[in-house]
């Protein structure tokens, strides 16, 4: 094995240390916008440096965290106290990481299903990247669920291979690839056909894995939860939940991959927290299950916070109250915890 298929087997490895998992602070400019608006803070570069400040350097969170992506901006940001934030994460015990793609775009005119642009001069950017302080990237794919119609193979296809192409760039680079295809909650769908798409996309996505040489021992796997669309009736059943996403995992996803950190995909803290649990009821996993969440470790704590800084102890204790909470969903023990 190459020095850096190497180095990103070894990374792999720190990122699925038992116990912990990933805080997905990779939000675009679009995004951070829209999650700050409800609260009534303006999204200026030194609000969004702030708000990433504020959890980076909340006390103990190494002990749940085992990695951080970063949106590009934050990676070349510093702390309150002129630390750059890969060296500062790096410091502590958490494996800086950074978001490579650059957001969707429609796959044909008029379409709503979409494509993730930014291969082009994907190479040269991760050498910067490196340098920087990251040691892991990650690429989200987006598929829509509408009827029988959508996702179409088209769609499922060329997201697959985009997402093979970039895991395949990345390790020549040196760089470990968390591979993100997810399967969008919105609309009204059944549980059923979130499993039925999850799965064609799952085994869409391995095929151009293997056919891009991609080392599976050397990168992460970020899928969604199988639940009913968000706009179903009633609500989703944990049970249920944990059953339909490891039979459909167990199927596709081979034992060669190193980890499944799910996405939270706009479930509510609790909701997020108790899936993952529940699949840890369920016998011994052939990977490390456990997360890479963005909304559902932060929306307490920013809710809390709004921009002021007399907020900021709060926040940081709201961070970590749930950071341990999803850290123990991530070993099965939830119930013990609280």
């Amino acid at each position: 094995m190459d020095q850096n298929l190497a180095a990103c087997v070894a990374t792999a490895a720190a990122l699925v240390a038992p116990g912990k998992g990933l805080l997905a602070a990779d939000e675009s400019l679009p995004s951070i916008e829209k999650r700050f608006a409800p609260v009534g803070i303006p999204s200026t570069e030194e609000t969004r440096r702030t708000y990433r400040d504020l959890l980076f350097s909340t006390g103990g969170i190494q002990r749940f965290i085992s990695g951080v992506i970063m949106f590009e901006e934050t990676l070349g940001q510093h702390t309150s106290r002129d630390e750059a934030f890969p060296a500062f994460l790096a410091r502590i015990g958490i494996v800086p990481g950074v978001k490579v793609d650059r957001g969707l775009i429609p796959l044909r005119p008029g379409s709503r299903e979409t494509m993730t642009e930014g291969l082009d001069g994907l190479a040269k950017r991760l050498a910067g990247y490196r340098e920087q302080g990251a040691r892991f990237a990650k690429w989200r794919a987006a598929l829509r669920i509408e009827g029988d119609r959508v996702p179409t193979r088209y769609a499922i296809d060329g997201n697959a291979f985009i997402l093979a192409r970039y895991a395949s760039i990345c390790q020549q680079a040196g760089i470990m690839p968390i591979v993100e295809p997810e399967v969008l909650r919105d609309g009204g769908h059944a549980i059923g056909e979130s499993a039925e798409v999850t799965r064609a996309t799952l085994e869409a996505v391995f095929d151009a894995l293997y056919q891009a040489g991609v080392c599976l021992e050397g990168m992460l796997l970020k899928p969604n939860m199988i639940t009913q669309g968000a706009s179903a009736p009633g609500a989703d059943d944990a049970r249920a939940v944990a059953v339909a996403t490891l039979d459909c995992l167990r199927r596709v996803v081979p034992p060669a991959v190193p980890g499944v950190v799910f996405l939270s995909g706009g479930q509510t803290p609790d909701a997020a927290t108790r899936h993952l649990d529940e699949m840890h009821q369920s016998g011994t996993l052939p990977w490390s299950v456990s997360f890479s969440f963005a909304r559902a470790l932060q929306q307490e704590a920013l809710t809390i916070w709004r921009g002021d800084a007399a907020n900021v102890a709060p926040a940081q204790e709201a961070f970590l109250r749930r950071g341990r909470l999803v850290a123990a969903a991530a070993r099965g023990v939830l119930a013990a915890t609280t």
